[in-house]
């Protein structure tokens, strides 16, 4: 730490830069190369050369085997890049590994990890497409969306702070993955596609397109040290105010980005269209088909929280309509129900499958399974 920095001469190098900081070393060279730096720190500068000392586990390959030239195992770094990028390679080798553990190596891991890229760069795409001047203008009138997710943003920020002060790399970056994939593009786009399609309601759109740019900027900041390359290029094509996304601010917990409310309200609505999606999937009915739907709570609260989000439950539930109630009249008997908290949705069979066709399949599906008994039974009944 000292050597490359001008010494035995007093330099300004080496009074800036020593002692450094954080050394990040493979747990394998521990004897061979840390302990003689800060032996040798200690005997020649009289302090130590870091503070702290990150130890990291090998990458092996797919079957466990430490790589190798005579088995012929390693893989060359710009060759993946140049299939699937730098950031998805940097990316798998910081994802789901605890520090000082060994890690296998998979292509897939890679590939999956260039498909996350692929889906921030849409997300990016659509922000752009939809973008006007309006949404420079809103800073308040969110809606409830919104305010849901600020809060969860908020929240990540709170978090992969303290795992990044503490080493916690792999939790930190698993943490951002999951909102940006989970809850910011297939939830939070999903839910404001209506208001942005609106050309009635401008102020509605204004809310939910400064929400989208604030929310990707500020994801983007937080995924930036495990994704530069695609994070930079996105983060100065959406904004002009800072020059590059390396020396921006560090986001921060704000208090006021603290909705408790909007994220029960929200989260209550995202069970709702689970349980919906459950059923619809598990009867083979296609996402195109539209069904009514009913909602039965005795709970004035919970009746609320759908009203208000009515239209983007109606799109992300494939629903053509919505009857809101707190008593059983009218519900047909053969409904089939989805249960969640201090409510129940029913959706009427007829709607979900065409009886007759349904039947006819019930019919083909059992010939087939007595055929495959029969066959069963023949060959456990051969001596």
């Amino acid at each position: 730490p000292f050597s490359t920095l001008g010494w035995p001469e007093s330099t300004k190098d080496l009074e800036y830069f020593y002692p450094t900081d954080v050394l990040v070393t493979g747990y394998d060279i521990i004897f061979f190369w840390v302990i003689r730096m800060i032996f040798s720190g200690y005997e020649h500068m009289g302090e130590k050369p870091f503070h702290t000392v990150l130890f990291h586990g090998l990458i092996r390959d797919s079957q466990g085997r430490k790589m190798s030239k005579s088995l012929g195992n390693g893989i060359d770094p710009l060759e993946i890049i140049e299939k699937y990028g730098a950031d998805a390679l940097r990316l798998t080798l910081v994802t789901g590994n605890a520090p000082g553990s060994d890690m296998r190596f998979y292509y897939e891991k890679v590939e999956a990890n260039r498909n996350f890229a692929n889906k921030i760069w849409n997300a990016s795409r659509f922000i752009m497409m939809n973008m006007d001047e309006g949404e420079e203008r809103c800073k308040g009138a969110l809606e409830p969306a919104d305010r849901w997710i600020f809060s969860k943003l908020n929240q990540l920020i709170k978090e992969v702070t303290d795992n990044m002060e503490h080493f916690e790399l792999g939790i930190a970056v698993q943490k951002v993955y999951d909102f940006i994939w989970d809850e910011f593009c297939d939830w939070y786009i999903e839910m404001v596609k209506p208001r942005l399609y609106n050309t009635e309601n401008q102020e509605s759109k204004d809310a939910a397109l400064f929400t989208l740019k604030t929310v990707l900027l500020h994801g983007l900041k937080l995924l930036h040290p495990y994704m530069p390359f695609i994070t930079e290029e996105i983060y100065c094509t959406l904004q002009r105010e800072e020059e590059s996304i390396m020396i921006s601010k560090w986001p921060d917990y704000k208090e006021e980005w603290n909705f408790p409310e909007e994220e029960r309200a929200i989260e209550t609505i995202k069970e709702a269209v689970r349980g919906i999606r459950n059923i619809r999937s598990k009867m083979n009915v296609p996402p195109s088909k539209k069904v009514p739907i009913i909602l039965l709570s005795k709970k004035e609260e919970v009746l609320e929280i759908f009203r208000e989000g009515e239209p983007f439950f109606l799109s992300l539930a494939s629903a053509s309509q919505m009857t809101m109630q707190r008593g059983q009249e009218g519900i047909p008997e053969d409904a089939v129900s989805v249960v969640i908290s201090d409510a129940i949705l029913y959706i009427p069979l007829e709607q979900l499958v065409d009886k007759k066709a349904e039947v006819e399949r019930l019919e083909k599906e059992e010939k087939r399974l007595e055929g495959e008994l029969k066959r069963v039974n023949a060959m456990l009944a051969n001596e």
